[in-house]
Formats: C-alpha cells, sequence, structure tokens
C-alpha cells in the first residue's frame, strides 16, 4: 500500500483510501475512520465531509457534565497508571471535584468560574468544614482537573479554561536538631529491636515510610554494604475499601540502592533472618505504614521530642549530609529523585550553625 499524501493511501483495487482522526479508544490509542473513492479528489472531498461531521459531533457534546467526562478521563487513566495514582485521583474526584462541579457543563465553565473554585478550596476546602487547604493541596486537585480538560479538548476538541493554578509559598519544613537526633539515637541504641532498627535505617538511608515497610531481608547486601528499595507498601482506597497494597516504588528513579553507614550494617547483621521476610515484622507479612506511624509517635514521646511526622527522619537525613559535605548529585540518587534541584529545593535546611560557621569564612584581604 502506498501512501499519497496526507492519511491517504492507494489500495490494491486501484482506489485510494482516506484515514480521519475521529476520536480515541479506551486504551487511549488514536481511532480513524475509512472513506474510499476512484481519485484523489474524491477522497479528499469525503474526508472534508467527515472532518466537518468531527467538528459538529464536538460541538454538539458541550452538554457533557465533569461528572460524565471524569468518569471517561479515570477509565482512560486506569490503563497506564499504578492502582495507588489511580486511587488518589479517584479519592480527589469524588471528595473534592465532583461535589462541587460534578453537574456542571464542561465546557461552559470559563476560567472565572474555575478560578472561584480554586479560592473556595483555598479558604473553606476541608472536608470537615474547619478552614481551607493547604496550597500543595488544591494544586494537586487541580492537575487532576488540568487533566480532564485535556482529555477533553483531544476527545471532543473542547478548549481548555486555562485557569490560573495557585502559587506554592515555599516553607521551612522542621528537622531534628542535633539534641532531638542524640535523644532519639540514644533511645534506639538502648531498646533495639526490629521496629527501632528500622527506624534507625530510615534515619541513616533517607527511607519513605512505604520503603521502609517493604523492605526485605534479601534486600541488604551485607558484602557490599548497601540495600535496594523495589517495593513500596500503601494503604490506598480502592473500589469503596481501604486496603493495603504492596507495588513498585514511587517513581522509576525510586528503585535505588542506598548505602549502608557501617555502624547500622553491623546492627542489622545481628538480626539478619529468612531473606523472604520483611524487616520489620521478620514474617511474610509486612507492617502497613499507619502502624509504622503509630509506633514512631512512640518512640517521640518516650524520647521527649516534640510530635512530628515520619517524613522528618528523610528531611533530616538530607539535612545532615549536606552539612558533611555531600554532593547533591549523589545524595539526589540515594534519595530516589530524578534531579539534584528537588532534592535540594525539597529537603535540605541550612541551620543558623552552618550559616554563622560560612559566614566566619569571610575576612579582609591581607
Amino acid at each position: 500500500m502506498a501512501k499519497r499524501g496526507s492519511n491517504i493511501y492507494k489500495i490494491k483495487d486501484g482506489r485510494f483510501e482516506g484515514r480521519v482522526h475521529v476520536g480515541y479508544k479506551t486504551d487511549g490509542s488514536k481511532k480513524y475512520k475509512s472513506v474510499y473513492g476512484r481519485t484523489l479528489t474524491d477522497v479528499k472531498d469525503k474526508m472534508a465531509q467527515l472532518y466537518s461531521v468531527r467538528t459538529e459531533k464536538a460541538v454538539s457534546t458541550i452538554n457533557l457534565t465533569v461528572c460524565e467526562v471524569a468518569e471517561e478521563w479515570l477509565n482512560a487513566t486506569r490503563l497506564r497508571v499504578k492502582d495507588s495514582s489511580c486511587a488518589n485521583y479517584e479519592n480527589i474526584l469524588n471528595k473534592h471535584i465532583l461535589p462541587v462541579l460534578g453537574r456542571e457543563h464542561i465546557a461552559a465553565l470559563s476560567a472565572n468560574r474555575i478560578n472561584d473554585f480554586i479560592h473556595f478550596k483555598l479558604t473553606s476546602g476541608r472536608l470537615n468544614g474547619k478552614g481551607g487547604l493547604s496550597t500543595k493541596s488544591v494544586r494537586d486537585i487541580m492537575t487532576v482537573y488540568r487533566s480532564i480538560e485535556r482529555y477533553v479538548f483531544r476527545e471532543y476538541g473542547i478548549r481548555e479554561s486555562y485557569f490560573t493554578m495557585p502559587k506554592i509559598v515555599p516553607k521551612n519544613v522542621n528537622v531534628l536538631d542535633h539534641i532531638e537526633r542524640k535523644k532519639m539515637e540514644t533511645y534506639l541504641i538502648n531498646n533495639m529491636d526490629l521496629t527501632n532498627l528500622s527506624i534507625m535505617l530510615c534515619l541513616f538511608t533517607g527511607l519513605r515510610i512505604g520503603e521502609i515497610c517493604g523492605l526485605k531481608w534479601e534486600d541488604i547486601n551485607f558484602t557490599d554494604g548497601t540495600l535496594s528499595v523495589k517495593r513500596t507498601v500503601q494503604r490506598i482506597n480502592k473500589c469503596g475499601t481501604s486496603q493495603v497494597v504492596i507495588g513498585s516504588p514511587k517513581s522509576r528513579t525510586s528503585v535505588r540502592s542506598v548505602p549502608i553507614p557501617d555502624f547500622v550494617l553491623k546492627i542489622l547483621s545481628k538480626y539478619m533472618s529468612f531473606g523472604g521476610f520483611y524487616i520489620i515484622t521478620n514474617t511474610m507479612k509486612p507492617t502497613e505504614p499507619r502502624t509504622m506511624q503509630n509506633r514512631f509517635k512512640m518512640i517521640l514521646k518516650a524520647c521527649g521530642i516534640r510530635m512530628v511526622n515520619f517524613h522528618i527522619l528523610r528531611h533530616t537525613y538530607a539535612t545532615v549530609c549536606i552539612e558533611k559535605g555531600f554532593d547533591p548529585k549523589a545524595l539526589s540518587e540515594m534519595l530516589g529523585h530524578a534531579d539534584a534541584a528537588i532534592t535540594l529545593n525539597r529537603y535540605v535546611h541550612s541551620s543558623m550553625e552552618i550559616k554563622k560557621e560560612y559566614v566566619s569564612r569571610l575576612c579582609l584581604l591581607p
């Protein structure tokens, strides 16, 4: 079949075939319709008519509601994302977008209307009715909505509203200071068990809570002194029910090998068990992150440390590494980030002591 012009082919019986893109299949691939003619002119005329019908179809779909197109988008998205991501999108839709915008016609939604929705979420968007959501939460909501708009444009030709995404104001995330770190390290060493060992491992490798819950003994290479991050444990809401799932790490770069300090490796060797067992439970069944977070809070209380989230261990690890002179690129790879900028902007928080030490190096020229 020889190609003659844009999407026009000459077939074996001497006729010409023209193919017109008329939409997308459920798997995301393009859908075409063919027309035939004895001459190029005939085919081009028929293609022009089909393009006109396609445009009329797009115009006729302006009554589609946000709820209707959101369902289409979600079904298409399921084919290319992890279950945990899809469950998160579904929660955002059901809890935030659809209750407010679900019945409105998506083609009629202007940028002003969407910006009003954003303002509402920032000021009164909490599900308990007590105030607004954080800028990050609202951005997550609007990222889902923007994906729906782009799907509708590709599928039906309905233009996007070009709303204004709320701007993130960087905030200084606290890390464990020197005194708090010393308290925690002392407590963990003096009360060592598999849970405390896992927290120690996070403090000195920067693993996420889901990654430490998914770590098995077979992932520890005692010869090389490294651990391999291969899986993560999450609790997600799927099909209306809450369930624990074991899946691949957060992103492609999250699959990584991380060096373990020698003193931590020696402690690990004392507890080494069957390779297929999860480290925290020492069984074939993992601990879920919610349980690990609760145990962490009990340790904070025992140490006399303020109540903070488990993720502060990762922040602390990154900050200490930078203070010790780690190369940002190497650190970003150990944390599983795509580039060093993410590491520096999100996780590294310079202390006043470090800043003063830097300033002390300034002096008059001799």
